[in-house]
């Protein structure tokens, strides 16, 4: 009687054998393809990823500060997780790192968004503003100062600094003015060429003081550091216009749609359509740089709904903020409806997204801790529309009431 492979089922091959122990039967092939999977398996790795936090770990640590932006969330957690991976585990292949492009208008969340995984992860991570850097040999800072910070970061620890991530903010700030001028685009092309040397896989050397004024010479090796950049990329949306267009036919006539459907319409599809490397190109950046960030994560705007999260329900919201400011000095603050969707309101209509929200009421919020701790007897407070709009003296008018009622009550 022939034997059955268990496994693919296979009756042909003469080499089936008994498993011992299991009711289990196996052929040549596939206990071939069990080999080398085991092969390449080595339970050392598998323990040396334990406390590591699973994608779906590190992102719900960034759900409880961050609101919306899944796409984002899932492709950060699933890149960090993988970088843990490259840098703690052993593998007979050669997995190379994966940067990162984040795509999305001012206040979208980009730059918090980094700031809260380095809160959560071991890893050392450096944020830093490209527009500061030049092209080498002019005043401002050259491209390895990157790397500096980073080894600082990590406490002069090479090793650890060598498994770091870097995020590059306000990276479309570098492209090439393409004005047609034959001068150097110090800011420009040479810095997209000058950040190549270290966002590949190479080493670089820069100086660092040690102590008094001695110099020594780090030498770091960048094949294992994350890099990740982001900027607004105002106008990007013009050259996907553009390239949708063509992708177009123009066959027939339609009916000429109102003209605020028609822009709802493009602002709707722009935001589902997919950033792709040719717009990043065509918006001013050299095709070796976008190579080796091939990863594009597009950040929406934020909705209104979206910032009224945002101004509430994470841990450190700005409200969240506020409140325990005022708790320190024994005074119990709340925000009534009315003024938050009012902080919301002004927020939007200044186009500053997620950052115009402090912003809008940092003043008053001054103004309110000014006061509020020369009345004793106010132990609760209610901020309201009324009060975030009124001067400087309705506020402190709307104080002194409050004081003389409690005074009344306490009679």
């Amino acid at each position: 009687m022939a034997l059955i492979c268990s496994f693919c089922g296979n009756t042909e091959s003469p080499k089936v054998k008994i498993i011992e122990g299991l009711k289990a039967n196996i052929c040549s092939k596939c206990l071939k393809i069990c080999a080398e999977d085991f092969d390449e398996m080595d339970v050392s790795d598998l323990k040396s990823l334990d406390g590591i936090l699973k994608p779906h770990e590190l992102k719900a640590q960034m759900d409880e500060y961050i609101i919306g932006q899944e796409e984002a969330k899932r492709i950060l957690s699933v890149a960090v997780y993988n970088h843990y991976k490259r840098i703690t585990a052993k593998s007979k292949i050669n997995i190379q790192k994966t940067n990162i492009m984040l795509v999305g208008p001012t206040g979208s969340g980009k730059t918090y968004i980094m700031q809260t995984l380095a809160n959560i992860l071991n890893l050392p991570i450096v944020i830093v503003d490209a527009t500061s850097f030049t092209e080498a040999g002019y005043v401002g800072d050259d491209v390895d100062s990157i790397l500096r910070k980073l080894y600082i970061k990590a406490g002069r620890d090479l090793s650890l600094a060598e498994k770091g991530i870097v995020y590059i903010d306000e990276i479309d700030k570098i492209v090439s003015k393409g004005d047609g001028h034959k001068s150097v685009d110090v800011n420009g092309t040479g810095v997209q060429q000058a950040l190549l040397k270290i966002i590949e896989n190479s080493e670089v050397s820069f100086t660092l003081k040690d102590g008094g004024f001695d110099k020594k010479e780090i030498t770091m090796n960048t094949k294992n550091i994350l890099f990740v950049a982001g900027g607004a990329f105002i106008g990007l949306e013009e050259i996907i216009k553009k390239r949708k267009g063509k992708n177009k036919s123009a066959i027939g006539f339609g009916i000429e749609k109102p003209k605020e459907t028609k822009e709802v319409k493009e602002e709707e599809s722009l935001n589902e359509d997919p950033i792709i490397q040719d717009d990043i190109i065509n918006y001013g950046f050299i095709p070796e740089f976008i190579g080796r960030v091939p990863v594009i994560v597009k950040i929406n705007k934020l909705s209104k709904e979206e910032l009224k999260d945002i101004l509430t329900k994470p841990k450190n919201s700005v409200i969240r903020q506020y409140k325990e400011l005022f708790k320190l000095d024994g005074i119990k603050v709340n925000f009534d409806r009315n003024a938050i969707q009012y902080i919301v309101d002004e927020a939007e209509k200044k186009n500053l997204g997620a950052r115009g929200l402090k912003g809008t009421i940092e003043k008053q919020m001054y103004n309110l801790m000014f006061e509020l701790p020369k009345y004793n007897k106010i132990k609760k407070f209610k901020v309201t529309e009324q009060l975030l709009k009124g001067t400087k003296n309705e506020v402190e008018k709307t104080l002194e009431d409050i004081a003389k009622e409690d005074s009344i009550n306490s009679l």
